[in-house]
Order: structure tokens, then C-alpha cells, then sequence
């Protein structure tokens, strides 16, 4: 594999920075750090742009917070001057570059590969029955707070070798334990953390029907002994390259029995319906009367499966409502 050098210079650039700004900001723009940077914008730029070419830039401290859904999960925020426009500027160089190692059957955090390509490609793979009798699915356990450092940073030579670059991310890495969730880098590192896995799957055990969302694996086939022999593969790998554990909640099953539960979805060789649990916050969105741009989403979502019945009957209680508030005003 062709390492790629002399990258850092256009990372560093007044030019990558500015593009780094506007991408950081898109949706953000009321946000409270984005409104203190817009004081001493232009300052701030030329004075990061010393920071790296110096190399005396650091990672800023992290805030931290829970969330509960869709899990209970830690999820760490930086500033966004410095460290979310410098992790952006790095991205517009390096985004490119990462993904032309990623799979096909590589999902999440890609453009034109989130949720909805993932459904669709495993509804694709469904039709053919008799290689999809059966259904292996499986998560990492811890998955980001589990990323080894050491791992992360040999994966990353393996195509980069600008020593200054190196260094810039080397000290992201090692800003917090494993990969923080809530990084716009983490993101990005998560997936190539294993990338190379995905290529282990596919081009040495030959596996047909795999598809990964972050740490959420499907795999299908016509055997079901042999995706147990698959699991045990995949339990020796992760564990003996990249020190990470499956989840003990692992399934192999029918998919005609329960259908796979994925990306949002439960789907059958037969039909798509949306999880359980999007179709209640479809509801609660409903009930509570959220915008337009919310109703959208889960409507868009609904979309992608057997849910015309929902989507009437959730569309016309939104507009019911919409109708009344307009009433009283």
C-alpha cells in the first residue's frame, strides 16, 4: 500500500481553515461559540494557523455529558474554536483519503452510505431466500471507549506518513481515553479502526452478505453452522488484533422468525417495518406537536418501509394539530 505524504501544509492552509469554519458552523450558527469566535474571526484564523505550523496547537479540554437515547451513552464536547474547526480542517483533507480504503458494505459517518443505503442493501441481499435463510448479528462491546491507541495509530500509518500530520493526530488520540463519542474525528477514526477487519471478511473468509454499521454487524447465509464457525472467526480476530470483545447479546436465527433488527429497521425476507421504538418517537413527535423538519425525518424514515398505513395516520394527526394551532391564533 502507497503511504501519502506532505499533507500538513494543506491542513495548515488559510484556505482549509476558512472551508474547516464554514462546514464546522452549517446548522450551528446560533450556537454560542460560534458567535464568540465571529468577534475575532479573521484573528482567530491567522492565530490557528500559527498554532499548527508551530505545532503548538492542543487539545482543548472536554465537557462532558450523558445521553439516554437511543442508549445511555458518555458523550464528550470540545470548544469550537479551536478544536472543531482544526478537526474539519483535517477531515477536508484526510476524508478522501480514508475512504478509499472503507468496503462497500462499510455504513454510518459516509456520504451517500447512512441508514437508509444500509436497509437498502440488506433488503436487496434478502431476495436471494436461499442464501439469507439465516441472519448473524452481533456489536462490540464498548465499542469507542474500547479503541486501543497504540492499534489506532499503527492502522493510521498504514497510509499516512507526513510526520507532522502524525503528530497533530497522535495528540488528538491520546486527548482522552479511546476514541470520544462526540468528536467529529472519532467518527471517521472509528470506521477505519476496522476497515481492515471489513477487508479481513470479505477477501480472506469470503463472506457474501456483510454489512456494518459503526460497530453493528450483519452477516447472511444459507448455513447457520457456518456462521457459527464465522462468529468464532470474528471473536478470535477482534480480540487478537484490535483488543475488542463481542457483545454477549450475539444472535444466529432465522431470519423468517424475527426478522433482523437494523439501522432503525426490522426486516423480512417479505417486508420492511421500522423498529418498535422509532415508530413511538415517530408517535411522541407527533403528540407533542414537533416542527416540520422533525415530522419530515420520521416520515422520510417511515418511507423506506411497509408503513403507509403509519405515515397517514401520523400525517394527519400532525396536520390536525398544525390546523388548530393556526386556529388560535
Amino acid at each position: 500500500m502507497r503511504r501519502i505524504n506532505n499533507l500538513y501544509r494543506s491542513i495548515c492552509s488559510i484556505e482549509n481553515l476558512n472551508l474547516a469554519d464554514q462546514k464546522a458552523r452549517r446548522g450551528k450558527s446560533k450556537q454560542i461559540g460560534i458567535k464568540q469566535h465571529d468577534q475575532n474571526r479573521e484573528e482567530n484564523i491567522l492565530a490557528l494557523h500559527e498554532m499548527l505550523i508551530n505545532k503548538s496547537f492542543e487539545t482543548s479540554e472536554y465537557k462532558t455529558f450523558i445521553i439516554f437515547e437511543p442508549k445511555q451513552r458518555e458523550i464528550y464536547r470540545l470548544p469550537y474554536y479551536p478544536d472543531r474547526i482544526v478537526h474539519h480542517a483535517v477531515m477536508n483533507i484526510l476524508e478522501p483519503i480514508w475512504m478509499s480504503l472503507f468496503t462497500a458494505d462499510t455504513y454510518s459517518c459516509i456520504k451517500g452510505r447512512g441508514v437508509h443505503k444500509a436497509a437498502k442493501n440488506v433488503q436487496k441481499a434478502l431476495k436471494n431466500a436461499p442464501e439469507t435463510m439465516y441472519c448473524l448479528k452481533l456489536d462490540i462491546s464498548k465499542f469507542y471507549p474500547s479503541i486501543d491507541h497504540s492499534i489506532m495509530k499503527v492502522i493510521i500509518r498504514k497510509k499516512i506518513k507526513d510526520v507532522d500530520l502524525l503528530w497533530l493526530l497522535d495528540s488528538i488520540i491520546d486527548s482522552a481515553a479511546g476514541l470520544p463519542i462526540g468528536n467529529y474525528l472519532s467518527q471517521y477514526m472509528a470506521n477505519l479502526y476496522l476497515t481492515y477487519f471489513d477487508h479481513w471478511l470479505k477477501e480472506h473468509l469470503r463472506v457474501k452478505y456483510y454489512f456494518r454499521y459503526c460497530d453493528d454487524l450483519v452477516i447472511l447465509s444459507g448455513s447457520k453452522p457456518y456462521l457459527h464457525e464465522i462468529l468464532a472467526s470474528i471473536k478470535d480476530y477482534l480480540a487478537s488484533k484490535l483488543k475488542l470483545k463481542v457483545k454477549d447479546n450475539y444472535q444466529v436465527f432465522p431470519v423468517s422468525d424475527r426478522g433482523i433488527d437494523f439501522v432503525g429497521y426490522k426486516m423480512y425476507h417479505t417486508h420492511t417495518l421500522l423498529r418498535k421504538s422509532i415508530k413511538q418517537s415517530f408517535a411522541r413527535a407527533v403528540a407533542k406537536g414537533k416542527g416540520k423538519e422533525s415530522i419530515a425525518a420520521y416520515t422520510g424514515w417511515a418511507k423506506h418501509a411497509n408503513c403507509l398505513n403509519l405515515i397517514k395516520v401520523l400525517s394527519h394527526e400532525s396536520n390536525q394539530k398544525v390546523q388548530r394551532v393556526r386556529n388560535t391564533t
